[in-house]
């Protein structure tokens, strides 16, 4: 058994519109809609990945997508059943559960508490109506303030809200009160990050108009300060949590844990303990073509050794409390020393400070991320 820890993440690739800035695995749902059909793909799947990877335990579950909130609580009921016995037992691990304000149904919150998915994160990406239309979104500011008086009255503890800055139109101004507004909704956790034009999607052939970096650095300094004003601690380049509630699975990915990845387009990452060999588990895209495939898994191939400390820093240095030399060996089977010439790069540029044991990125780091994983990309 691998000794790192394991999670399960779940796609559901659907969504009731495609929004133009996305370019996640995800497709507009089809007219005929057969959601028990792509559950019984999952559960194949599940087996075929416990066959091949022996697990029997898993630390955390997320269900992405697309709009997980598509499926009700008895599709996740029938499905989490052979996780429970075969994964969980009887013991509480984080369940995170993506949704939609303009998808959640008046009562879905209250059931999905009840099968046992006990974290909410909420696709809000703005409080402004105008902004809301320009990125495509189909629910309105009156939705999301609905979905969280449900998520409270259903007894929600732990929920995160995602919020997008750096929007077309946005000034400094507007992106704090979208921040005020996600606080209001006292959450526990608030993903809030820069919208950025990504490959192969509408914003890309139509680029919309964003801020200039000046705008950009003032948004961000002015929300940083204001979450840690509102007990925020920013743990990830774009994750703020409350003491206590982090998101466990994002800490495990971020990290560099092993996770099993079930669904269409969903990746995995897998340590054999003996060898300490990894490899990177990766399934049909398409849901049509999962749906119709024997065998759910499009491609495995093992993480070289060379690409082994490119890959660890890709994720580890979005972590403002980095790593060590032990967790760097116990993830990758390598000495420090082996990075020793890039470390020692990275501090000299100012990206990386080294601190009571852990290697961190400064801010200089966090900001330039690309940079400083760059200094570890060949393996030399």
């Amino acid at each position: 058994m691998s000794t790192l820890a394991t999670s399960l993440y779940i796609h559901m690739p659907w969504c009731v519109k495609k929004c133009p800035y996305c370019d996640f695995n995800s497709h507009q749902q089809p007219r005929q809609w057969e959601p028990e059909q792509y559950i019984d793909a999952l559960l194949l799947d599940l087996d075929q990945e416990l066959a091949a990877r022996p697990v029997n335990e898993i630390t955390s579950i997320f269900i992405g997508g697309g709009t997980p909130s598509l499926f009700h609580a008895e599709h996740y009921a029938r499905l989490f059943k052979p996780i429970r016995e075969r994964l969980i037992g009887k013991r509480e691990i984080e369940i995170t559960l993506e949704a939609n304000p303009g998808t959640v149904e008046h009562d879905l919150f209250s059931a999905y508490r009840e099968i046992g998915i006990n974290r909410i994160s909420l696709g809000v990406q703005s409080f402004d109506e105008t902004v809301l239309k320009r990125l495509g979104r189909i629910h309105a500011p009156q939705d999301v303030t609905v979905a969280v008086a449900q998520l409270h009255e259903a007894g929600f503890k732990c929920f995160n809200l995602d919020i997008m800055h750096g929007l077309p139109g946005q000034t400094p101004a507007m992106a704090l009160k979208d921040l005020q507004c996600a606080i209001a909704c006292q959450p526990s956790h608030i993903s809030w990050y820069q919208l950025t034009i990504e490959p192969n999607t509408l914003f890309a052939a139509k680029p919309p108009q964003l801020p200039d970096e000046s705008v950009l650095e003032a948004i961000e300094t002015q929300g940083f300060a204001y979450l840690a004003q509102q007990g925020f601690e920013r743990y990830e380049i774009s994750a703020f949590a409350r003491l206590g509630h982090q998101c466990q699975h994002n800490m495990n990915y971020w990290g560099f844990g092993d996770y099993i990845g079930i669904g269409a387009g969903a990746h995995g990452k897998w340590t054999c303990p003996k060898t300490h060999r990894i490899q990177r588990v990766l399934k049909y895209k398409h849901p049509r073509i999962y749906l119709n495939a024997a065998d759910k898994v499009q491609l495995c191939e093992p993480i070289t050794p060379e690409d082994l400390p490119g890959e660890f820093m890709l994720n580890v240095c979005r972590l403002l409390n980095g790593f060590t030399a032990a967790s760097f060996r116990a993830a990758t089977g390598l000495a420090i020393e082996k990075i020793a010439p890039q470390l020692a790069q990275a501090q000299h540029r100012g990206l990386l400070q080294y601190r009571q044991g852990h290697y961190q990125p400064t801010p200089l780091g966090m900001m330039f991320h690309n940079d400083l994983v760059a200094l570890f990309l060949t393996g030399d």
